[in-house]
């Protein structure tokens, strides 16, 4: 036994000193730039609420009536993806002509020449072969969403990290996801733009009175432009355009926006007046529901009309709790969800107004209608 017992102290002081290089592993995180932005699927992960499902959207598939080919893709959908990878990047170093992007401030999209049917399955191949899942996937619609999904590189990786995280995944978290919506926008007929807006969540410490961390929750973050666009340069070079040309456009100067959203309230009823023509103030508004607790199901560009579901986060924390709602499942989520209609109609050449109506398309000039138009205001506006 004595002789055991050295080679026992031996190992107790290196687990020890494990443990040490560790914690002082974890407490030093580097974000980096989002150039290099590179995403891995979460999995097995116990550091706090499933984000299978997020704080601010419902992921409800569209209306059966709209739906030609709707489904989330599965982890062997995924694998068999990424297997062919090389084959589907040699099939598009052609590229496609007549490929830009679009400004107006902050907000970027890609205008392509190219029909909507044939580019989808080439953006659902571009968000797989980037380490995405979808949870939304409706060529009828032209919607694509991505599932959760933490960007690795936002910790730094030394050599010492980067082995530990080999055989311990989570041992170095950033704390942050983003999921990515897709939206296809048919302009003319041999012409589609792309939308891309990113969504995302940020893992808070709820502390006690002397500050120690209790446990941790998962809350909504600022949209952040810059991923937008890293996103949308990355997508132009997958359609077969260099990056040098890719990373021009992306950084050409941002174009001077018009006057911001006015909500207007008369009595009970209300709406938002925008000093844009149709085209642009039905691009915005599309935007805006992307970017805000709004699921789009269906639209009808010819008159205007946008369906729409909202979850009421106010409401749903009034049954059991705020953030238990957030990752609550599907089924329960779906049903705190209400389908309203987001009408844009032209009032001049450069002028339109936007109201909000209910399933059956009667004015909602209730409590709840106000403050969707407010949250809209507050999108269009930024």
């Amino acid at each position: 036994m004595k002789s055991a017992m050295p080679f026992l102290n031996r190992n107790i002081s290196f687990f020890l000193a494990a443990l040490l290089m560790l914690s002082a592993l974890v407490g030093c995180k580097t974000v980096t730039s989002s150039d290099t932005v590179d995403y891995k699927k979460s999995s097995g992960e116990v550091r706090g609420p499933n984000l299978s499902y997020p704080p601010d959207l419902i992921t409800a598939q569209a209306d059966r009536r709209y739906v030609v080919q709707d489904g989330t893709a599965t982890m062997s959908e995924y694998v068999a993806a990424t297997k062919k990878t090389a084959q589907l990047r040699a099939s598009v170093m052609t590229g496609i002509p007549g490929m830009r992007i679009a400004r107006d401030g902050e907000r970027r999209w890609l205008v392509v020449e190219k029909p909507a049917a044939e580019l989808y399955p080439q953006i659902k191949d571009f968000w797989q072969e980037n380490g995405f899942l979808l949870t939304t996937d409706s060529p009828s619609t032209g919607i694509m969403e991505t599932d959760w999904a933490e960007n690795r590189p936002k910790v730094e990786q030394d050599y010492i990290r980067s082995l530990l995280n080999s055989a311990l995944d989570s041992i170095s978290d950033t704390g942050e996801r983003d999921r990515y919506k897709t939206r296809l926008e048919v302009v003319k007929p041999d012409e589609t733009e792309v939308y891309i807006t990113q969504k995302g969540a940020l893992e808070k410490c709820v502390t006690d009175t002397t500050g120690s961390c209790l446990y941790t929750i998962w809350t909504t973050r600022p949209t952040d432009p810059e991923l937008e666009a890293v996103f949308l340069q990355r997508l132009m070079e997958r359609l077969g355009m260099t990056q040098e040309m890719a990373k021009a456009q992306i950084a050409s100067p941002a174009v001077v926006k018009t006057p911001k959203a006015t909500l207007v309230q008369e009595g009970s009823a209300a709406h938002i007046d925008l000093g844009n023509s149709f085209d642009r103030a039905w691009r915005d508004v599309g935007l805006a529901l992307d970017r805000s607790n709004f699921t789009v199901e269906d639209r009808d560009r010819s008159n205007g009309i946008y369906f729409v579901r909202y979850v009421n986060q106010k409401e749903t924390a009034e049954t059991k709790g705020f953030f238990s709602n957030l990752f609550s499942s599907k089924d329960d989520s779906a049903l705190k969800a209400k389908k309203y209609r987001v009408i844009v109609k032209s009032t001049g050449d450069a002028s339109c107004s936007v109201y909000v109506q209910d399933a059956d398309g009667k004015p909602e000039n209730t409590p709840a209608g106000f403050q969707l138009l407010t949250l809209l205001t507050d999108q269009l506006s930024r």
